[in-house]
C-alpha cells in the first residue's frame, strides 16, 4: 500500500478528508465491538494494517492475510511454492518478518513444509490472530488514527446538507 495513495495515511496527515464513499460511521464504530467485526469488513483490515505498519508490527497482519490467500490455492505446485515462501518470510528462525509463535508450532510447520496441506499454517495463523486480537487491537481502538477516522466521518456527514422532502 503506497503511502502516496493510501486514504488513511492522507487523512492522518491532514491532507484529505476524502474517504471511500461507502465507508460508514456505523461500520467504523462496529470495529470497536469485536476484532472479528473489524476483520470481517472491507475497510477494517486495511485500516488495521495501516495502524500496524505505523506501530512497526505489520508482520502479523501480512502473515494472516497471506494465509488467507494460501488456503485458496488449489494446485499442489502452487501450494508448495507459496508454502515455502511463507516459511522463508515468516516462520523460519531469523526470517525477515518472523512471527511470534511457539516452538512446537514452528517445528510442525517445518516438518510439513515439503508436502504442505491446505491447513499447514492454520495453527500459526490462529496464534497470530489471537496476538492481534489481544495485543494490538485494543491499542488500535485507542489510537489517534482510529479516533481521527471517526471524527473525519462525523465531520463529513455533518457537512452533507440534508435533503428536503418537498
Amino acid at each position: 500500500m503506497s503511502r502516496r495513495h493510501c486514504w488513511i495515511c492522507k487523512m492522518c496527515r491532514d491532507e484529505s478528508n476524502r474517504l471511500p464513499t461507502n465507508l460508514t460511521l456505523e461500520e467504523v464504530l462496529e470495529w470497536a465491538q469485536s476484532f472479528e467485526n473489524l476483520m470481517a469488513t472491507k475497510y477494517g483490515p486495511v485500516a488495521y494494517a495501516t495502524y500496524l505498519k505505523m506501530e512497526h508490527s505489520e508482520e502479523n497482519m501480512k502473515f494472516w492475510m497471506a494465509c488467507e490467500t494460501y488456503k485458496k490455492i488449489a494446485s499442489r505446485s502452487g501450494r508448495i511454492s507459496k508454502a515455502k515462501k511463507l516459511y522463508k518470510i515468516y516462520i523460519q528462525p531469523e526470517s525477515p518478518r518472523e512471527i511470534n509463535i511457539d516452538s512446537s508450532t514452528r517445528e510442525s510447520i517445518s516438518r510439513n513444509i515439503q508436502e504442505p496441506t491446505e491447513s499447514c499454517f492454520e495453527e500459526a495463523q490462529k496464534i497470530v490472530y489471537r496476538h492481534m486480537e489481544m495485543d494490538s487491537y485494543p491499542r488500535f481502538l485507542k489510537s489517534e488514527m482510529y479516533e481521527k477516522l471517526i471524527k473525519t466521518i462525523q465531520s463529513n456527514n455533518s457537512a452533507i446538507p440534508s435533503r428536503s422532502l418537498n
